[in-house]
């Protein structure tokens, strides 16, 4: 049975600020474990105006904070940017205050622009090469500390943190299947090598010690609303974002716009229609059926879904219609 998910990027819309952001954010999640979602993840992306989750270990804390049952976790942090001692002692620290329900899905790329990765690292020497170094490094950080080790993750060493492997190419896929993890896919974004990411990830996959059978997650967009029109109107802000990205020109999220896909021109209908063309927007009759039809095609495990609307309000809404919509609530 396919499980349900929510990724959030704590959206800032055009005409508020980070902090209302931050704040819609525990508030969805809040509504998200309401409503029966399996777990709520924060990304890690840097020198974005539109994105709050920059410092992404510190809005997990806070989201954790105000629920009790939902799994919190990254979706993900992007270890190249990061000592993996640091991300074992922030982890750890998370899942000594809420045992049992941290997530920890890890990245190659930067999350960023290069300059802006080179401000955060200092130097871009060996970066994404080491990432599966990296990777084996964070999870012996989080293994029971022996007699006589010399340095230990405190917090960090015996807590039970989950990891994950993201990723939008087949890259992520073996890398998951090799060393027996969950592994999620960007295809919310980056959906181009969705299918033979997933029929490498399965076909390798080594069971170990940490998961017994592949478990592949989807990233998926969704926008439902009371009518199919009203949908697609709220479609129109993320749209807008990423044609705005296209050309250099990232900002807030902003507010919808009545016929914006119509008036794009070839190019960049191409770019929004590539970039997300997975996603199921419209009623709940809609989207039940587009999501179900998704889930028939790829046979994914568990759908990580994103919803970047500028009302925080008709986030709210879309996210409890989605529910409905999948089965999580009659």
């Amino acid at each position: 049975m396919t499980a349900y998910s929510i990724l959030d990027l704590a959206p800032v819309p055009a005409g508020s600020d980070v902090g209302q952001a931050l704040r819609n954010t525990v508030d969805l999640a809040v509504h998200a474990e309401a409503a029966g979602f399996t777990r709520y993840w924060l990304a890690e992306h840097h020198n974005m105006p539109g994105i709050a989750s920059a410092a992404t270990s510190v809005v997990i804390g806070a989201v954790a904070a105000a629920t009790k049952t939902i799994r919190v976790g990254a979706g993900g942090v992007m270890l190249p940017n990061h000592a993996p001692l640091v991300i074992a002692e922030q982890f750890g620290t998370l899942s000594a205050l809420y045992p049992g329900r941290i997530d920890l899905g890890l990245g190659r790329a930067p999350g960023t622009d290069q300059l802006t990765a080179r401000a955060l690292r200092r130097t871009l020497q060996g970066d994404v090469d080491g990432f599966p170094q990296d990777v084996m490094e964070l999870m012996h950080w989080f293994q029971p500390a022996q007699e006589g080790q010399r340095i230990a993750a405190y917090p960090g060493e015996g807590q039970d943190v989950k990891v994950w492997i993201l990723g939008s190419s087949t890259y992520g896929a073996q890398l998951a299947a090799h060393m027996g993890l969950p592994y999620a896919f960007a295809s919310h974004f980056a959906p181009g090598e969705m299918m033979r990411a997933a029929d490498i990830y399965r076909q390798t996959f080594r069971p170990s010690e940490h998961l017994e059978k592949p478990h592949l997650m989807l990233g998926y967009n969704a926008f439902v609303a009371d009518t199919d029109e009203e949908a697609r109107l709220l479609f129109t802000s993320v749209q807008q974002a990423f044609v705005n990205l296209r050309l250099n020109k990232a900002g807030k999220l902003p507010a919808p716009q009545v016929g914006y896909y119509e008036r794009l021109d070839g190019t960049a209908k191409a770019v929004v229609d590539s970039a997300l063309s997975c996603a199921a927007v419209g009623s709940v009759e809609t989207v039940r059926s587009t999501i179900a039809d998704f889930v028939a095609r790829t046979g994914a495990d568990e759908l990580m879904i994103t919803s970047q609307i500028w009302d925080p309000a008709a986030r709210v809404r879309s996210l409890q219609l989605l529910a409905e919509a999948v089965g999580l609530k009659a």
